[in-house]
Parts: C-alpha cells; sequence; structure tokens
C-alpha cells in the first residue's frame, strides 16, 4: 500500500489525519466490503495514490465509521468526496472511475472552484404531477421495492438486507433507485410520511421499512400480506 494511501480506524484518526496538511488534497472513499463496485473502486484509489503521490487517500468502510459517513451525507456506497483540507472540490457517486480519475487529475493540480451540484429533477412539474408520478409507480406491480441501487448491486446495506429479505419469501417485485431521482425520493418521504429508505410498497399501499418489514417477516404477516 502507498504510504498516502490510509485505512482509517476511527472518527479521531480521521480527524488527525485530514488536519495534518490543510493545504493538502484528500480522496475519501467510502465503501463496504458487501458491495461488488467498491472492490473495483478500491483498486482504482489504489492506483490513483500511487499516480499523485501528494494526495492523501483515505479508504472509509462507511458502515463501521458511521459517524464519519453521516457527516458528509454518504447515503450509498461506492461514494467518492475529493477535499482540501477541509474545503469541499468534488462529490462523485457511484463506480465512475473516468469521474474520480479526472477530479482527482484536476484538483491536484491546484485549487479550483467547487463545482455546482446538477440536478435529476423533472423540469416544471407541480407538487400534484409528482403525487400523480409517485402513485404510479407505487402501483407498478403489486409489490414495488423502492431503494437505493437495483437488487443486484444494492448501493446501501438496509436496501441489500430488504432484497435478501424479499428473495426468501419468493416474493416478486418491481424495484425503483431513488438515487436517480431526487424528487421521487423527496416525494416519497413526505407522501409515505417516512424519512429514510428502503420503502416497501404492496397493493399501491406503504408498508414500511427494513425494521418493519423483518418484523412482519419474523411473525408471518409478510408471508400473509405478499399471497
Amino acid at each position: 500500500m502507498s504510504s498516502n494511501l490510509v485505512d482509517v480506524t476511527s472518527a479521531p484518526h480521521f480527524q488527525e489525519l485530514l488536519s495534518a496538511d490543510l493545504n493538502r488534497v484528500s480522496l475519501l472513499n467510502f465503501w463496504a466490503p458487501w458491495a461488488a463496485p467498491c472492490t473495483q473502486m478500491n483498486a482504482v484509489v489504489a492506483e490513483l495514490a500511487k499516480k499523485h503521490p501528494a494526495i492523501l487517500a483515505l479508504n472509509i468502510e462507511a458502515e463501521e465509521q458511521a459517524d464519519i459517513a453521516e457527516s458528509f451525507d454518504i447515503e450509498a456506497v461506492p461514494s467518492f468526496i475529493v477535499l482540501r483540507g477541509h474545503t469541499l472540490l468534488a462529490r462523485i457517486a457511484g463506480a465512475d472511475a473516468p469521474a474520480l480519475t479526472k477530479a482527482i487529475a484536476t484538483h491536484a493540480a491546484g485549487p479550483v472552484p467547487i463545482p455546482a451540484l446538477k440536478s435529476s429533477s423533472p423540469p416544471n412539474e407541480t407538487p400534484e404531477e409528482l403525487e400523480a408520478r409517485l402513485r404510479r409507480l407505487m402501483n407498478t406491480q403489486k409489490v414495488v421495492l423502492f431503494m437505493k441501487g437495483d437488487p443486484e448491486t444494492p448501493r446501501c446495506g438496509f436496501s441489500r438486507k430488504i432484497v435478501a429479505l424479499l428473495k426468501d419469501q419468493g416474493a416478486e417485485f418491481a424495484h425503483h433507485d431513488i438515487l436517480q431521482d431526487d424528487d421521487v425520493r423527496q416525494g416519497l418521504k413526505k407522501l409515505n410520511d417516512w424519512p429514510t429508505f428502503p420503502q416497501l410498497i404492496i397493493n399501491g399501499e406503504f408498508v414500511g421499512g427494513l425494521d418493519i418489514v423483518q418484523e412482519m417477516a419474523d411473525n408471518g404477516e409478510l408471508k400473509e400480506l405478499l399471497a
């Protein structure tokens, strides 16, 4: 491992590393061992650390270091944050090696303006149109799962667990990646009065998140509802 590539072991360790040189560019790699895309991107991060010895590359296991992940609003893995000292330079979501490589090449060369975040929201959608669209999505199929990522490549631990639970029940379900549409994500929080994801919908009605669905699976209610 390159000397500038470090596995973060705790929040104090992270703060110590980050504060050692406030002019240094740091690459924060939020990953999880169960997420296959993270294996590929960990190798990309290692190569970038070798190619740019002036940067500090920090591997942060998102669920083990939940306080750090939460402080950067990390909602799925892999995710990457590029900092100069404590100043945000770039945020890259997903296994986007070209974007990450470009960001490091750009920012390692010197300070640049902070890029504007792009919104994926559909233009000019009224609240009424959004609610209608949400209800159409919720009625796409008998069972619909709003999750982070997709069943083959879930991008958070809760989504991974609820997918496994549904598969164990033999349930056929449609899914929607809420990370692809912030209007859907925010709209469902309000419509279903539930602040987090995943959200399970059965027969067009909100059932619950992972904890509730797990409890229903344990007591047999979920099997009855899926029948």
